[in-house]
C-alpha cells in the first residue's frame, strides 16, 4: 500500500514561492489551507503529491539536497530538436515569472537547464 505524501519547503515569502510552483506545475492552491505562515498547493487532478511551503527566519545556505525536475518531454520519443525546443521554451516562461537560468547540461544533445526558483532553489527543466 502507498502512502500519501507532501513536498514541504522553507521559504522567505511562501505564498510568492507558490505562486511560482503553481505556474511550473499546473498546482492550484489546496482549498481550505489558511494558514498565515505558510501555502500548500495540490494537483488538481488529486493524483500527485501536494507542495507546502513554511515560512523561516533563515535564508537558504547550501545547496539542495531535494529538488524538482520539470519534464516537459517525459515519455516521448521527442526527436531532439523538437525535445530542445520543448526545454528551452518552458525555461523561458519560468524565467519570465521569476526563475534564473543557470546552465545548460548536455550529452549529445540538450539534456536540461538547471535552474533557481524565486528564492534560489535548484530544479531542472528536462
Amino acid at each position: 500500500m502507498t502512502t500519501h505524501w507532501t513536498l514541504a519547503g522553507d521559504a522567505a515569502d511562501p505564498r510568492r514561492l507558490a505562486a511560482f510552483w503553481a505556474l511550473a506545475l499546473g498546482y492550484v492552491d489546496e482549498p481550505g489551507y489558511d494558514f498565515a505562515g505558510g501555502a500548500s498547493l495540490v494537483d488538481p487532478e488529486g493524483r500527485l503529491p501536494a507542495i507546502s511551503f513554511l515560512r523561516v527566519p533563515e535564508g537558504k545556505t547550501a545547496k539542495n539536497r531535494l529538488h524538482i525536475d520539470i519534464r516537459v518531454a517525459a515519455g516521448r520519443r521527442t526527436d531532439p530538436a523538437v525535445r530542445e525546443q520543448l526545454i528551452r521554451s518552458r525555461a523561458a516562461e519560468l524565467v519570465a515569472a521569476g526563475a534564473t537560468a543557470v546552465r545548460e547540461e548536455h550529452d549529445a544533445h540538450l539534456s536540461h537547464i538547471v535552474m533557481l526558483d524565486p528564492e534560489g532553489n535548484e530544479f531542472c527543466v528536462a
